[in-house]
């Protein structure tokens, strides 16, 4: 494995995995991206050392110049596209760009024909960029929604508990957890899950 962008990672940066049997796609690549917007940028030779890489850190986007060595590079493009989330760009034998585009357009995973000129890649790495940075937006968002559904769930557990074993109102159960959320300076899901602990055995 080499790490063809030496310069640090910038706060915002995409870290990139490069795969690639040949040093002329990785040094292409390499000098395409500007270090302050993409670091690290790391490069390896096999779908072997890929899958390794992709195990030990999470890539913003995965570049993948067909064939590799040890496989084609189309199932390591998928595999990376469905579980971990990255952006990912196939360089395919132009002769070849429908066939493979087919199988994996469904997966969001871009592909270009070789030779791909530089302004080409540059836009289709901008738009992965941008799609994947859409994504995680989304996913930010959802995850806030979930935590959000999650504590109303625990408070209006902590709720009838208090109700059924304190004999509260409704009123008096809310403001109880409502006031010991300010006095502790703490969310409500934390005095929420202390009295279900409390309470519930």
């Amino acid at each position: 494995m080499t790490q063809t962008a030496p310069a640090p990672p910038e706060k915002g940066g995409c870290s990139v995995l490069v795969v690639s049997s040949g040093q002329k796609a990785v040094q292409f690549l390499a000098g395409l991206l500007p270090p302050g917007e993409f670091s690290p940028i790391l490069s390896v030779t096999t779908v072997g050392e890929a899958k390794r890489q992709l195990v030990d850190r999470e890539f913003d986007l995965l570049l993948i110049n067909t064939p590799l060595s040890d496989d084609f590079g189309m199932d390591l493009a998928i595999d990376a596209a469905q579980n971990q989330g990255c952006g990912v760009l196939l360089f395919v034998k132009a002769e070849l760009l429908d066939a493979v585009s087919l199988k994996v357009e469904n997966y969001g995973i871009l592909t270009l024909a070789r030779p791909a000129s530089r302004p080409m890649t540059y836009q289709a790495v901008k738009l992965l960029v941008a799609t994947r940075r859409r994504l995680r937006a989304l996913e930010e968002k959802t995850s806030t929604l979930q935590g959000k559904m999650e504590e109303i769930r625990l408070v209006n557990r902590a709720k009838l508990l208090l109700m059924e074993r304190l004999k509260m109102s409704e009123a008096e159960a809310h403001r109880t957890i409502e006031k010991g959320a300010m006095d502790a300076c703490v969310k409500r899901r934390v005095i929420a899950e202390n009295i279900i602990k409390t309470y519930e055995n």
